[in-house]
């Protein structure tokens, strides 16, 4: 019987070592995805903001679908001003709109909306999701063209008349706020 209730310690102490052996292993593996998810996420970036402009950008006045008229490049020479370039129809954007819409309360916040129908069609959106930021209706994707957006979400942080940083798909709270406060 002694025997047995060693074989059962034994067994109990290989079982907890293979247990932490486990655990070890996935942090490894979860450590590791996360890295190559980083990377891969970097490259994108940086081959998707090839288009946009890195001079001094031209102060233009363009029209919200309220009616407000906004120039981003000249806002941003007071504080940070956070373009967003995004779409109705964007799956990842549903999940990045609601960061942007919490941010307008606090900073510089104005959208385009790119090839997303008419104004009616945008102001019934944005109502339904009960979004507050200011949005520029790009009804032809020429205003995103313009600058040089390749995929939705854009998210373009202005200070001085310069673009301070630029990132594209799914951005967190965090990683926005971060960019944001880095640029002022």
């Amino acid at each position: 019987m002694p025997e047995n209730t060693n074989a059962k310690k034994s067994q109990a102490k290989e079982s907890k070592a293979t247990q932490g052996s486990r655990v070890k292993k996935w942090a490894k593996e979860g450590l590791t995805l996360l890295l190559i998810m980083l990377v891969v996420s970097t490259a994108m970036d940086w081959w998707r903001n090839q288009s946009i402009p890195q001079n001094t950008l031209a102060p233009k006045v363009y029209t919200a679908i309220n009616g407000e008229q906004y120039d981003p490049v000249s806002l941003s020479y007071e504080k940070p001003v956070l373009l967003y370039f995004w779409t109705t129809w964007c799956g990842v954007c549903k999940f990045v709109s609601p960061t942007v819409d919490w941010m307008n309360g606090d900073y510089t916040v104005i959208s385009v909306a790119m090839t997303s129908g008419e104004n009616d069609r945008l102001n019934a959106y944005m109502n339904y999701h009960e979004y507050d930021f200011p949005v520029v209706n790009d009804q032809s994707g020429q205003l995103g063209r313009t600058w040089g957006i390749s995929a939705t979400p854009t998210i373009m942080i202005l200070r001085d008349g310069k673009i301070a940083s630029a990132t594209t798909g799914i951005s967190t709270p965090p990683g926005i706020l971060a960019r944001m406060m880095l640029a002022k």
